[in-house]
């Protein structure tokens, strides 16, 4: 896993009852399931000497903010806080839990910190006001510029202990930019902040795909004349070509341990999928039809590969083992669909399909069972892609006469609009990292 240097952030203490950390408190796939009420007062100064007095707000506003975006919590105003914040401590003995229950809070968040100009600590506290226990708490210190990794580091353990899975702050999107005849690759945040321009191709530049220890990203562009594969390792800033046949040379799906990805090429006048060794260069062909077969995904055991063909007439979702045997068709209904991409528990299958003269995202058992459309947007939903927790999915969107990057939550719920960057006029082909280890 890549690791940001220089990054100072340690944990001090873990606190956690052996009954909370057994209990899965929102189950979010429930059919029933609500937004948990959760209130966040602004954090105590634990400081004696050079404290800043405005971060008692911030860290309140950013980590309500941060939870805010999962679509899992409803922040409770502060407007009907019954607390005297000023006395208020932040451990158990010191809360009147009722001021919280009787305001319709499940969940309480109380934080304190110390900071003395040069060094930053920070202490979280989960609590169920209901039974008035703690659930978890942590303490970290490192630079004032780390404040912010703090907040969405805690914000992960919330998710961690109140669903059983951790979330996905420590995670990018990359997706491409285009301005003019130009197109680069950038990633992105989960949550919108820091948008990294990757490549500098100067050319018509598409498909990016992460790795999946998230050092590397393939992607394809025209900048030496052909649509070239490509590789850039995100850490060292060097790019390598992987694929300079004659025709397209489109990347998709990389395996496991880094070392084959799937292709797909045009070398014999009609696209044919490939999977590329990448420490010897050999091509393994793996569809031999005279159809066009493209967008091929591996499922996450790697013993199957979902992939579009218009064999069948019109382009759909097929689905054959990972030598190119036992292919079989997934998708019935509709006249179009294309871009699939696998859910990483391997159950699900999400794609876009025409609907009502718009692409939009669907999902379907990976047996083909239970199909779903998931988007219903006037500017559609194209070019899916999972969370590394299964629980959103990010495509892209052409809202308001531009294609912006959007995400969901898995069940089609909690749609948002990531920020775009100053000069450039759309937004392509998003795809999610896996967990970066970015604290």
């Amino acid at each position: 896993m890549r690791k940001i240097t220089g990054f100072l952030i340690f944990l001090l203490v873990l606190w956690c009852s052996s009954t909370a950390c057994g209990k899965v408190y929102i189950d979010i796939n429930s059919p029933a399931f609500q937004k948990f009420p959760v209130a966040i007062p602004e954090f105590k100064n634990l400081g004696k000497t050079g404290t800043e007095e405005r971060l008692s707000a911030w860290f309140a506003d950013q980590l309500s903010r941060a939870l805010k975006i999962t679509g899992f919590f409803e922040i409770i105003s502060k407007d009907a806080f019954l607390e005297n914040q000023d006395s208020a401590g932040i451990t158990a003995g010191e809360i009147d839990f009722s001021n919280w229950s009787s305001i319709g809070s499940d969940f309480l968040v109380k934080g304190g910190f110390s900071y003395d100009d040069k060094n930053l600590a920070v202490e979280f506290r989960l609590f169920d006001t209901i039974d008035g226990k703690l659930i978890a708490g942590k303490k970290y210190w490192g630079k004032p510029d780390q404040k912010k990794t703090m907040v969405l580091k805690f914000a992960d353990e919330i998710l961690m202990a109140l669903t059983g899975r951790v979330g996905v702050f420590d995670t990018k999107i990359a997706f491409v930019g285009r301005k003019d005849n130009n197109s680069e690759i950038y990633t992105i945040n989960f949550d919108g902040s820091n948008p990294v321009k990757i490549t500098t191709c100067n050319s018509l530049t598409l498909l990016p795909h992460w790795s999946r220890d998230g050092s590397e990203i393939s992607f394809t562009s025209y900048k030496d004349g052909n649509p070239d594969c490509y590789i850039v390792n995100l850490a060292s800033k060097k790019t390598r070509k992987i694929s300079f046949l004659k025709g397209l040379n489109l990347p998709s799906s990389w395996s496991s341990n880094g070392r084959e990805i799937l292709l797909v090429l045009s070398r014999d006048g009609n696209e044919n999928i490939y999977i590329k060794h990448l420490d010897s260069g050999k091509l393994q062909r793996l569809t031999e039809d005279r159809a066009i077969d493209v967008s091929p995904v591996w499922s996450p055991d790697e013993r199957k590969i979902a992939f579009v063909s218009n064999r069948s007439g019109s382009p759909q979702i097929f689905v054959m083992d990972s030598e190119g045997k036992n292919i079989r068709r997934l998708t019935f209904e509709g006249s179009y669909n294309s871009s699939p991409c696998w859910s990483p528990d391997g159950t699900i299958i999400a794609y876009e399909g025409l609907s009502n003269g718009h692409f939009q995202i669907f999902s379907i058992g990976e047996n083909g069972d239970n199909p779903m459309q998931l988007t219903f947007e006037a500017g559609g939903g194209e070019s899916p892609s999972w969370s590394p927790d299964g629980r959103y999915l990010v495509f892209s969107s052409n809202r308001d006469g531009r294609r912006r990057i959007c995400v969901i939550n898995s069940n089609g719920l909690n749609l948002r609009v990531l920020p775009g960057i100053r000069g450039m006029e759309s937004f392509k082909t998003p795809s999610w990292s896996s967990h970066l280890n970015l604290y």
